[in-house]
């Protein structure tokens, strides 16, 4: 098959995906996709059930049997998705056969949990590719990851030149970093030499390429469940306990976390809600917030302070309270030689500027892997491949250029071609 051929299957996959978007947990329909084009391919597919422990899972509320449903309604092979069983995602093998390294890929193929815009100026509603399933948008560029995922599966296969063995993970519920730490923990990176993870867009520009990002910041997702109770406000205000005002005072107050002296800290109240009628002490309050921190010991601080904080609150108001940790993840840089490594290939395609190394002030769950490789003697890089975007990450128009697909390829597949020539 013709490059240009490839590169078409790409868009298309990744126009595809972005119709059937599926958040964290869910990617049933996607992960079965997946499967039956790697499948054809004769790659060695594990399905992620196969060594995820239940122990290392977060966040994970799917209802296993609905989403099953509709990923079969919305054209997935039904003995597929049976195969996932409990979990969605996937990895996959192409042993050469050849000695030489051994090298993990990943790629994240889960959604955001937002609405799409149904604007005409939004170029996947105009052009008819837009989200089918409501609620759910791919608005941060996995679907381009996943379709640039099996367009390399495509081009390694047909390269008759390579040895060692290649891993390509499609790792599910990258948002709110839940995935990750399961993959990891379920021994699939062990022994690996090099370790790769990419991101479209990211806030630079098409035809830019970093070969390695740093700066990741570790973070901490968790919910608050306030419990209180229920009474008439009019008749009996005193007998009530207000987990709406709860939950509110602990809002306020998590934003006057003092700063840290040691690194950046952050922290966001994403979802507050409470309350059942206009005449009735809210008796349950209910948040999602997250923490961040640029180190170790500053991420331990502002997660610390918060619980400190939601359980002050609770306090003061008579509440139970139920913390529960939702998702997790650490810090990592990428390998300064690797790195140059990836920008030096990426200055081979014509039109791209590269550089080796740039900060960033987000946070990936592919930082375990990253760690997971690096502690034991290999290298990682996570790399950005820079996109116009008609809106920034997480938004509801957020749409990506397809110019920057073939880029990230191309950048990938020459970097694994030097590897294990």
């Amino acid at each position: 098959m013709s490059k240009e051929r490839i590169v078409q299957d790409m868009i298309a996959r990744r126009r595809d995906f972005h119709q059937y978007p599926e958040a964290g947990w869910e990617e049933y329909r996607t992960t079965a996709k997946i499967a039956e084009i790697l499948m054809a391919l004769q790659y060695d597919v594990h399905f992620a059930s196969e060594c995820l422990k239940p122990a290392d899972v977060m966040g994970h509320t799917a209802d296993v049997k609905a989403e099953q449903k509709r990923a079969v309604e919305q054209g997935a092979n039904p003995s597929l998705v049976r195969l996932c069983g409990d979990y969605t995602g996937l990895y996959a093998d192409f042993d050469t056969q050849r000695p030489g390294p051994f090298t993990v890929l990943r790629f994240d193929i889960d959604c955001v949990e937002t609405a799409e815009s149904e604007s005409p100026n939004h170029r996947p509603f105009r052009e008819g590719f837009a989200s089918r399933n409501p609620g759910r948008c791919h608005a941060c560029g996995h679907d381009g990851h996943t379709a640039i995922g099996l367009a390399l599966a495509e081009l390694l296969k047909e390269d008759r030149g390579l040895k060692g063995k290649i891993r390509l993970i499609f790792q599910p519920a990258e948002e709110g970093v839940r995935g990750g730490y399961a993959m990891t923990q379920g021994g699939i990176l062990d022994g690996a030499d090099y370790f790769f993870a990419l991101h479209l867009g990211l806030g630079f520009p098409g035809g830019a390429v970093y070969g390695g990002l740093g700066g990741f910041l570790c973070s901490t997702k968790f919910d608050a469940a306030f419990t209180g109770y229920g009474a008439h406000a009019g008749m009996e205000p005193e007998k009530g306990r207000n987990a709406l005002l709860g939950a509110a005072t602990a809002a306020i107050n998590l934003y006057a976390i003092a700063p840290h002296s040691g690194g950046k800290t952050r922290i966001n109240v994403g979802v507050l809600t409470a309350g059942e009628g206009r005449n009735v002490i809210p008796p349950k309050a209910y948040m999602k917030i997250e923490t961040r921190g640029e180190t170790n010991e500053t991420a331990e601080y502002i997660y610390r302070r918060s619980v400190e904080i939601l359980e002050g609150s609770a306090n003061m108001f008579g509440l139970d309270l139920v913390i529960a940790k939702q998702g997790e993840t650490n810090t990592a840089e990428s390998s300064p030689d690797l790195a140059e490594l990836v920008a030096e290939e990426a200055r081979s395609l014509p039109g791209i500027t590269a550089e080796p190394f740039r900060r960033m002030s987000g946070s990936d769950d592919a930082t375990w892997m990253m760690k997971r490789v690096q502690d034991g003697g290999g290298k990682a890089v996570y790399i950005a491949v820079g996109a116009a975007i008609s809106a920034g990450h997480h938004n509801e128009a957020f749409d990506f250029d397809e110019a920057a697909l073939p880029v990230a390829l191309e950048t990938l597949y020459r970097t694994i071609k030097r590897l294990h020539i």
